[in-house]
């Protein structure tokens, strides 16, 4: 058997990562996860780790329910990628000037545009659909009503903590550009409002965890959520569609000619309705990307250790999904004492970044080994590229 199996009380506990080596609390989360009555089945991915509300890493198979905080507050949180026709020696001398360009066109942080980005004035956008997107904001939880403006305006931003847009070389020295973002503040406001409504709940107040507090098929609660949910899923990958293409156009206006092939995109912080053991549940990926047969998928690790592109293998075992990165090993204020500005510029080392303290909580050394996560779900997906960066943006 290619995972091993924890003690669990309603079901077993699948894991793509050694029982011993998981920190305590994250162990007890998913425990409690094993005790709710809808829980039909729990997977671990090997980047697992303690999360706020419910583990990172973890992916749980719910019949007729679903946890809020088991999606997590950045709804839609993914990652895009795209190969161009570029190769390393095609790049500009000057990669600092590259990031700054970037930078400018992406804004990041706690920054956004000043003005909302028109779609339809970004090359190679499909601007298919936006009108009924947000249409789709009044029907929103009446809470966040008033934050359409900034909604709008953080519409092709990337944020700030382990979010980043990148420009990496392939084995091949092919140039790609990644970036990891999701649905902003719009998403977070909309998740701690559902998650605050359903531990108000009556069928929530014995669980073991109010964090895991649920909302059940067939109510108006579980509607709303539902709706918000898949709105903020789409607000997320339209965020990064807007991101990726602002960074081609980037890229063209600094080597005219360049052409992109399909971008590649995935969520791993969503719900999605899946069917196993002919049983239809309600499956949350919180860290984790879904690996069907054949589905593409984008795994990154740290400022200096690169993405990988993967090819989902279908275990049904895993609910069809693989990790979503390398996974913390540390808590961002335990890296911040951990390690100095030397030792970030010293493991950046070769990568166009920021290279000060206001980024020293994402050090690569705050990090676990990619090559090792990647190891450790050989059953899961197979390996269709492994990007190195040259040039990392971030918040």
């Amino acid at each position: 058997m290619p995972y091993t199996e924890a003690p669990g009380v309603r079901v077993p506990i699948r894991m793509w990562a050694d029982p011993q080596s998981v920190e305590p609390a994250a162990m007890d989360q998913l425990r409690n996860v094993t005790m709710m009555p809808w829980v039909h089945g729990l997977a671990v991915m090997p980047d697992v780790h303690y999360g706020k509300g419910a583990t990172v890493g973890s992916v749980i198979a719910m019949r007729d329910a679903v946890s809020p905080a088991a999606v997590g507050v950045d709804i839609g949180c993914g990652m895009t990628a795209v190969k161009s026709t570029l190769m390393a020696e095609d790049l500009p001398d000057d990669l600092g000037r590259l990031r700054s360009a970037l930078e400018a066109a992406v804004p990041v942080g706690f920054h956004a545009h000043t003005t909302p980005v028109n779609p339809r004035n970004v090359h190679g956008l499909k601007t298919a659909g936006w009108d009924a997107f947000w249409d789709g904001f009044s029907g929103l939880a009446r809470p966040v009503h008033n934050r359409r403006q900034r909604a709008e305006n953080q519409m092709g931003t990337l944020g700030g903590g382990n979010h980043f847009l990148e420009v990496c070389l392939d084995g091949e020295n092919r140039v790609w550009l990644v970036l990891h973002s999701g649905s902003r503040n719009i998403g977070k406001e909309l998740a701690e409002h559902h998650i605050e409504q359903a531990q108000k709940l009556p069928h929530n107040q014995d669980l073991p965890d109010r964090n895991l507090a649920v909302f059940v098929s067939g109510t108006p609660e579980m509607h709303a959520y539902r709706r918000d949910l898949f709105w903020a899923q789409d607000y997320a990958r339209r965020n990064r569609d807007v991101m990726m293409g602002l960074a081609c156009d980037v890229m063209r206006k600094a080597v005219p000619g360049v052409r992109f092939e399909q971008w590649i995109s995935c969520h791993h912080n969503y719900v999605a309705e899946e069917r196993y053991d002919d049983v239809d549940v309600l499956v949350t990926r919180k860290g984790a990307i879904r690996a069907g047969s054949g589905d593409i998928g984008i795994i990154p690790g740290s400022m200096a250790t690169g993405t990988y592109i993967v090819r989902g293998l279908g275990s049904t075992a895993s609910f069809n999904s693989a990790s979503h990165g390398a996974g913390r090993k540390m808590s961002r204020n335990k890296a911040k004492k951990t390690f100095t500005e030397a030792d970030l510029i010293e493991q950046t080392e070769g990568v166009e970044c920021r290279k000060d303290t206001g980024v020293l909580d994402e050090i690569p050394g705050a990090y676990k080994d990619l090559n090792s996560v990647i190891e450790a779900q050989t059953d899961l997906v197979e390996v269709v590229a492994h990007l190195r960066q040259v040039v990392c943006v971030k918040g």
